[in-house]
């Protein structure tokens, strides 16, 4: 592993961005989501991700400079076309919408169609804690998941995000997959050589495998929980829900008509929408109680269960968000560490843009 600077990777995400044709502050938000995925330990959606995004444009699957439109709207609720853009972009424009809705109406909600694939689903989310608003995120994503007792891959990793303001305590930060694992974390062990947890994937004709490759052999991941004994169809049923509100109630594409982000897997000939779909709220805290009330109580819920007494072996009770947290502050001062196999990936994207990748970015 090497180390880069977070700044550095920023910029440098930024620069490719703005050479595939993104506006500048477009790029700045693209560059930070990959960022902040990378910051907070989410490795498989951080700059890891810069080639896929590369690789849609080259195939005229993204537009970099899309002109996204409102097409359906009520005081507290809308509907964007994004224009086949970066999700990196619709997403926050999205949110910010919502944000506004939220200070008028008390809570707003924005869906999106005609997107692509929009990074962390905790970056939109947390856009709503500076205005002591609770903030929602999720998307459908790649057909990669096969419901309870099927082999078939109808949904994707699908993940909710929600993020909620407290007073001196940090924010209360859910940001899952409604999968046992995200497929981000297969390539991770693909480019480590290790195999992959019983539980996390199915092969093409619906047994158990720990082959980190089994999604490119025409396998098939599971969905939170695992198989039926575990709850796995809990996790279908969370799965099924985000691809209904990101998808079907937004206009875009949903189930196994999703376009996919991975690139082992075609595009359907067949569309039932447009591109991929998001589902972004904000809550407005004071529309259901005083502001300063309900950060102390959310200040109270933190401290109770921070001090919950551990398990024998537990060092500490986490509270959604910790890990992230911690990580941050962590890479911040010593560095984003990268694969060998990405910084390679990076030098060869910058190569063919014609801009220079440092290795040499974090001493």
């Amino acid at each position: 592993m090497l180390l880069f600077d977070s700044e550095y990777l920023k910029d440098y995400t930024k620069q490719i961005f703005i050479r595939m044709g993104c506006p500048e502050e477009e790029a700045l938000t693209a560059a930070d989501c990959l960022n902040q995925a990378d910051l907070r330990g989410v490795d498989s959606h951080g700059v890891a991700r810069l080639s896929g995004y590369v690789r849609l444009w080259e195939l005229d699957r993204l537009n970099a400079a899309p002109k996204i439109t409102i097409v359906h709207e009520t005081p507290s609720t809308a509907v964007l076309d994004g224009d086949k853009g970066l999700g990196l972009v619709t997403a926050p424009q999205a949110m910010k919408l919502a944000i506004e809705k939220a200070k008028i109406a008390g809570t707003g909600w924005v869906a999106v169609q005609n997107s692509n694939h929009y990074g962390i689903a905790g970056y939109h989310a947390m856009m709503a804690l500076d205005h002591d608003m609770i903030g929602i995120s999720m998307t459908n994503a790649s057909p990669l998941v096969a419901p309870t007792f099927s082999k078939s891959r109808f949904l994707g990793t699908n993940p909710i995000a929600v993020a909620i303001p407290a007073l001196h305590q940090p924010p209360f930060v859910i940001d899952m997959a409604t999968t046992t694992v995200a497929n981000g974390k297969l390539e991770v062990l693909q480019r480590k050589g290790q195999e992959a947890p019983l539980g996390w994937t199915q092969d093409k004709d619906g047994n158990p495998t720990t082959d980190a490759y089994s999604l490119k052999k025409g396998g098939s991941m599971l969905p939170l929980g695992g198989d039926r004994d575990h709850g796995g169809h809990k996790g279908y049923c969370l799965g099924a829900m985000v691809d209904i509100f990101s998808a079907v109630l937004s206009g875009a594409n949903y189930g196994p008509w999703v376009p996919p982000f991975v690139s082992f897997l075609e595009p359907p000939k067949e569309q039932v929408g447009k591109g991929i779909g998001h589902f972004l709220g904000a809550i407005r805290v004071d529309a259901f109680r005083p502001a300063q009330e309900f950060k102390e109580n959310m200040d109270n819920w933190i401290q109770t269960f921070r001090n919950a007494e551990p398990s024998a072996g537990q060092e500490k009770v986490l509270i959604p968000g910790d890990p992230e947290r911690e990580l941050t502050e962590e890479r911040l001062k010593n560095g984003i560490p990268l694969h060998e196999q990405v910084v390679e990936d990076l030098r060869k994207l910058g190569e063919s843009f014609g801009i220079e990748f440092k290795t040499t970015a974090k001493n």
